[in-house]
């Protein structure tokens, strides 16, 4: 059952659409812990005085399967009322347990295709559960009209498929009820996959658009779920996704995967473009798989194509019945050349313009009239509303025209077959046809070629009531469209744009007339694929890439962050633990030689204020530590010498190190120093030419000239373009300076070029081996900074100092070579205020006398004594 601090994150993500009444019946956890099954409701007190609950068994794996439908057929009878139920051999879904271990469970969770009266729903779930291993999720029928029918079919389907509402009369606008309404069913489904999940063990398989927001509540309850997911749509380009106006909520949802699943690649690019440009989000190939580092956690993303259950089709193709239907369509279209459809009946399918196709071929080879013959099966729609009904009358209209137009006694240039078929007869048309043509504008997968294809490979059987002689070659056509998911992975067929009507003639009049040499050669390319590529396979690898996805979930500490649809989880090293005044003002109070280096930007000074000048409390803190003798402080920055120069001004002992540590002055009375490793600048008379060209070709895109390094910045560019360009202008200065004494990095949405040896890190590492050969070694480090040119910082104290009390501290909690964090900057300012706070008190003391003697009795120098070590770059043995 939901936690009260679940239900509240719920409430306030779906407004008030989360009072529809839960699912009646609360199913017993099972496999709470390995070996463990719970008998009774997590949420039952125990008085104490009953026996324990649980019982050790022996544990098996399971695997969660979540769609929307359960793979099952409905029925109810009406004279008895009871209901019947049996599994669905057509659904995919229920044949992924082939790619799994004999030992493996499978559990089914999904709503049924009937509506059950609530006062059946108990009982009705009990017997799926117990015969089918399927936990059904019961939608009340207002719920599952605005959710299915309105969100998902009228808005989401159609927006995955490139459809934009551009008026009331060309699809739905968004809806913010039935938006409502597919959270709150959603939310509905996560409470069911809660109910018989075990967190620490399952894996929990999602699947399609119905319900992308799964992952979200999912990882709510279970930081370490092991989540994937798989979208059977397409997935829109950028230009269509940006018009979603929940956008962001759907891309962190599916964030909140381990691993999600595409069909192609086309679909994958798509969504990291999605990635890339709403969230500034970059992916990268790890060892062959592609990952989005989101938080501290990878999400891998994989692209794989579906395939179907061979055993079924041919289960279908051995059925006597397949037989006699095979004889029967050979004498109805003997002489003939039998092109064969089999769509859907929705807007994407192409039928109108398969029609169309047909129509031209028959206009532009005559000697074809007579001949040819376009067999359409219908399947029945899936969704309703005007669209639908005006693609069904489109389509009759159309084939009574070319029926009219071209057809004679005897011959009917197009059959239209709108009825639902047994598989044996589909099995049958798909046996006998010489082409199968798939012609829709947009769609997911498509597995329509994949079922022509080993139809067509045939079995000893429907061979023998073909008059095929055994041991004979098969052959098959194909013509298919560029726009559907199976398309890549058919290399012998004829594709083609849907759009052209002409070229989609041609290519089956090519298709017809195609040697038959070539369709045999053709047709064993595609078989040895499609038999090879088949369900059992896309499951095994799925699930064998999901595993490896998860597989540090152990090694990882989660927090949860963010609010509503927005929640995700941070992942960070077991030993990242925020930084406390308490636990750093005892260590701080009894060490005698600190070192303190800070970062500015994101530290002492926020990233989002427009006035970048430190504050009066600032500079009073700053020299409230430099006043203490005890302490080296340095300010580590990126910026320019001259712009620290002047805000510090007031800071007569503070060291600064500008241009990440290029110049260098230990204290106001000093120089500055230059980094010796820089001062050759021919190299940018190389570089600023080359960044020059790309500002031109790059609008938004700019350059910074600093002292020792130049800086191309692309962040108000096109992030696309931006990025593209990044990548070739530093393969570009790579090669131009790759005799010069420089390093060009990319970093977030800029490409530098600086000295070589030159970067925050040294700084530390030069200041603390200084301190060393005085003989005055740290016994207290501690660094603050906020972004990657910190983490050399922090790696440099950790590598460079002996003493104990390291402290490396980053800002904000994310992925850090620190071992320390702190919110942001104002609790970057109170810990350096309980620091000044200690100093000012030793200092008060101190002054009580004249001088005091320290641990090893030797005289301190008073606090006007400027106490800084000069340090020198040469280097360090």
């Amino acid at each position: 059952m939901a936690s009260r601090s679940y239900t509240s994150f719920l409430d306030l993500a779906a407004g008030g659409l989360l009072d529809y009444p839960p699912t009646p019946r609360s199913l017993p956890r099972v496999m709470t812990f390995p070996g463990v099954v719970s008998d009774v409701d997590c949420s039952e007190s125990n008085d104490g005085g009953s026996e324990s609950a649980t019982s050790s068994v022996y544990y098996y794996e399971r695997k969660i399967i979540v769609a929307n439908f359960l793979p099952l057929n409905a029925r109810k009878d009406p004279k008895t009322a009871k209901w019947s139920f049996s599994l669905d051999e057509d659904s995919l879904l229920l044949h992924v347990k082939d790619g799994f271990s004999p030992e493996t469970v499978v559990v089914y969770v999904g709503s049924l295709k009937v509506d059950v009266d609530v006062d059946e729903q108990e009982e009705v779930a009990q017997k799926l559960l117990d015969e089918f291993n399927c936990v059904p999720t019961f939608l009340p029928p207002d719920l599952q009209k605005k959710f299915y029918h309105g969100f998902c079919k009228q808005y989401l389907w159609q927006l995955f498929h490139y459809m934009l509402p551009m008026s009331p009369d060309h699809g739905n606008r968004f809806d913010r009820g039935l938006w409502q309404a597919y959270v709150s069913a959603n939310k509905l489904f996560a409470d069911k996959v809660v109910e018989v999940s075990s967190p620490e063990e399952d894996c929990i398989w999602i699947h399609d658009y119905h319900l992308i927001l799964l992952p979200t509540f999912l990882r709510r309850r279970f930081p370490r779920a092991k989540l994937g997911f798989f979208l059977h749509s397409p997935f829109p380009s950028s230009e269509i996704y940006r018009t979603l106006p929940v956008r962001d909520e759907i891309l962190k949802a599916f964030l909140n995967s381990d691993l999600i699943g595409f069909h192609t690649f086309d679909y994958a690019r798509h969504f990291l473009a999605c990635c890339s440009r709403m969230l500034g989000l970059d992916y990268a190939s790890k060892r062959g798989h592609l990952g989005i580092d989101y938080y501290g956690r990878t999400v891998y993303v994989k692209i794989l194509a579906g395939g179907i259950h061979l055993r079924s089709v041919e289960s279908a193709l051995n059925d006597p019945s397949a037989s006699l239907k095979v004889r029967e369509i050979q004498k109805q279209f003997e002489g003939r050349n039998l092109i064969l459809g089999v769509d859907d009946m929705d807007i994407f399918k192409g039928i109108s313009l398969k029609l169309l196709a047909m129509k031209q071929l028959l206009d532009q080879h005559p000697k074809l009239r007579g001949k040819a013959v376009l067999v359409q099966i219908v399947n029945p729609a899936r969704s309703t509303g005007k669209n639908v009904e005006e693609a069904i009358a489109e389509t009759y209209e159309t084939t009574r025209r070319i029926n009219e137009t071209y057809g004679f006694p005897g011959y009917e240039p197009v059959i239209l077959i709108d009825r639902p078929l047994p598989l044996y007869e589909k099995t049958a048309y798909y046996a006998t046809a010489d082409c199968c043509i798939v012609n829709a504008v947009r769609d997911g997968l498509n597995l329509i070629p994949y079922n022509y294809i080993v139809c067509r490979q045939g079995s000893p059987m429907l061979d023998e009531a073909m008059g095929i002689s055994p041991g004979s070659c098969h052959s098959s056509t194909l013509v298919v469209s560029e726009f559907i998911g199976c398309s890549p992975s058919l290399s012998g067929a004829i594709r083609v744009n849907p759009w052209n009507i002409d070229a989609v003639a041609e290519a089956i009049n090519v298709a017809i007339k195609m040697p038959d040499m070539e369709k045999q050669l053709r047709h064993e390319k595609h078989y040895r694929y499609v038999s090879s590529h088949d369900v059992a396979y896309w499951a095994h690898s799925f699930m064998q890439d999901l595993e490896r996805a998860c597989k540090d979930h152990y090694t990882k500490r989660y927090w949860g962050i963010g609010f509503g649809l927005s929640f995700r989880v941070l992942a960070l090293s077991p030993s990242f633990r925020k930084l406390s005044v308490d636990s750093i003002g005892s260590v701080y109070k009894r060490t005698s030689r600190r070192a303190i280096f800070l970062d500015y930007d994101g530290t002492i000074v926020p990233k989002s204020s427009i006035n970048k000048i430190p504050s009066p409390e600032v500079i009073s803190l700053l020299n409230t530590l430099c006043d203490d003798p005890k302490n080296t402080v340095f300010v580590v920055s990126g910026r320019g010498r001259h712009s620290l120069d002047e805000w510090f001004a007031q800071c007569a002992t503070l060291g600064i190190a500008a241009e990440h540590g290029y110049f260098v002055r230990w204290s106001r009375c000093l120089d500055w120093e230059t980094s010796p490793v820089g001062l050759d600048n021919e190299w940018k008379k190389i570089a600023e030419p080359v960044m020059h060209l790309y500002t031109e070709t790059t609008d938004g895109s700019s350059i910074e000239v600093k002292e020792s390094a130049l800086v191309w910045h692309h962040q108000d560019a096109d992030p696309d373009f931006g990025s593209c360009q990044a990548k070739e202008l530093l393969d570009h200065l790579e090669n131009v300076l790759a005799n010069e004494p420089v390093v060009v990095t990319r970093g977030h949405q800029i490409v530098e070029v600086k000295p070589q040896g030159v970067s925050k890190g040294l700084v530390a590492e030069k200041v603390l081996s200084t301190m060393k050969s005085n003989g005055k070694p740290p016994d207290f480090v501690l660094c603050i900074g906020d972004d990657r040119s910190d983490e050399d910082m922090f790696e440099s104290i950790s590598a460079g100092a002996t003493s104990p009390d390291i402290f490396a501290c980053t800002v904000g909690q994310k992925p850090s070579k620190a071992k320390y964090y702190l919110n942001d900057t104002g609790h970057v300012m109170k810990l350096l205020q309980g620091l000044a706070g200690a100093s000012a008190s030793a200092s008060a003391s101190a002054s009580a006398t004249t001088t005091f003697k320290s641990e090893n009795n030797t005289q301190v120098p008073d606090n006007n004594m400027t106490h800084h070590i000069p340090v020198s770059f040469e280097s360090v043995s």
